[in-house]
């Protein structure tokens, strides 16, 4: 059982009548809520848009989680390489498809993807990333020679999403550390953590190395046995 009518209806209102105080930077608020059945399980799928930048994010819902504690929660940011290619450059769409899988298989659950591709540079300056990573730089040196810092992900707004839908603690699938430190300075009650390791490939080696080493992700950065499962042919 997902969200139930009455409460869906209830939380649409109160997106359209959502008014933002003062000028925050991010403000999101429940625009439309449907079914979404999917081979992770059955979902629902609930759709923000941003009040200021008018840039949609998701919420993928299984089970009742409005008011509750202890919810699992995946925050995933925006992908297009990996999510939707399948690149092999990352861990992103493993990491997603483990979240889906494990939360469809829960009581409840929720996976939040945010529109912040590149960990928030966007999608041209990540390609322009993955250039200087072909000419051997590693992400976080990639990123600070193009301006930016290893990470601009902001989740001020999934910390909205979260409020939006009632959801009182979460516990949060994640090995990121910074993730949890900005989602608890935003308001959120994280009562834990759960890690979503994904085995390196061949290719992504480097990358969750850099991730572990760099930037404090929580990773053991084991080799996948089955190479053959990341032909990059």
């Amino acid at each position: 059982m997902g969200i139930p009518s009455a409460t869906a209806e209830r939380l649409l209102q109160e997106g359209d009548e959502h008014r933002c105080e003062g000028a925050p930077d991010n403000c999101v608020r429940i625009r439309a809520l449907a079914r979404l059945p999917s081979r992770f399980g059955d979902y629902q799928v609930v759709a923000f848009e941003n009040c200021l930048d008018k840039k949609d994010h998701a919420a993928f819902v299984h089970g009742d989680v409005v008011g509750q504690n202890d919810v699992p929660v995946r925050v995933h940011s925006e992908c297009l390489t990996g999510d939707a290619i399948g690149s092999l450059r990352c861990d992103c769409r493993d990491q997603l498809i483990e979240s889906l899988e494990r939360i469809g298989q829960m009581e409840r659950g929720v996976v939040l993807y945010l529109r912040q591709e590149g960990r928030g540079i966007g999608f041209v300056n990540k390609i322009r990333a993955y250039q200087l990573q072909d000419a051997g730089y590693d992400t976080v040196q990639a990123n600070e020679l193009l301006g930016f810092r290893p990470d601009e992900r902001d989740y001020e707004i999934a910390a909205h999403m979260l409020n939006a839908l009632h959801i009182r603690s979460i516990q949060i699938l994640t090995n990121n550390p910074e993730k949890v430190r900005d989602l608890e300075r935003h308001g959120i009650q994280i009562s834990g953590r759960v890690p979503v390791e994904i085995p390196a490939n061949p290719v992504n080696r480097p990358y969750l190395e850099t991730k572990r080493d760099r930037m404090g992700h929580l990773l053991e950065v084991e080799q996948d046995d089955d190479l053959s499962a990341f032909s990059t042919k």
